[in-house]
């Protein structure tokens, strides 16, 4: 996943960054990208471009509001990507721990996380970001942060964590959550 991090390309973007990074970390077919001779990488850009993703969201829209969850599995998915969208709501803390110890020790799947950066004492609302490890003894979970040029990747209680996820999205109506990508 280190060699796909990048940051998102505006404001509002970081689902679309995030999903660009699962995507290019699990080689899915990509098109061409224009400067970089015969590379086929995905871009913030060619996402919505590439088997016109403009179908499912408007990359105008996105810029303006961001996305909700299930409009990013509908991105990932239109790509051929499957995942499993669980809201906070109906995700226990104890099965969230288990979901991190799955999924992160197996190379193949990826987790990106929808939650208030609020409740982590961060500024802003609603945010995107994969996740890349956690850590049993700790207790703490590492968020690849896809704005990094506001916060780092950083290492967060897994129990606050849990709590940003169970947050109203005011877009969708539903709670944020988590996306696990296998």
């Amino acid at each position: 996943l280190m060699e796909a991090f990048l940051t998102q390309s505006n404001l509002a973007y970081c689902g679309v960054a995030s999903a660009v990074m699962v995507l290019n970390s699990l080689a899915i077919p990509a098109p061409p990208v224009d400067g970089f001779r015969n590379y086929h990488f995905w871009t913030q850009d060619n996402i919505f471009t590439f088997k016109p993703s403009k179908t499912l969201i408007s990359p105008a829209i996105v810029r303006r509001q961001g996305m909700t969850l299930q409009e990013v599995q509908n991105l990932l998915s239109h790509h051929g990507v499957s995942s499993k969208r669980l809201h906070g709501d109906i995700l226990s803390l104890s099965v969230f721990r288990l979901l991190l110890k799955n999924n992160l020790n197996d190379s193949s799947d990826r987790l990106i996380v929808n939650y208030d950066r609020r409740v982590l004492g961060q500024k802003g609302g609603g945010h995107f970001s994969p996740l890349a490890a956690y850590d049993d003894t700790t207790d703490k979970v590492l968020i690849l942060d896809v704005a990094r040029y506001r916060y780092p990747a950083v290492w967060v209680e897994t129990v606050d964590l849990w709590r940003a996820m169970r947050t109203l999205d005011g877009i969708s109506g539903l709670q944020r959550g988590i996306l696990s990508i296998d």
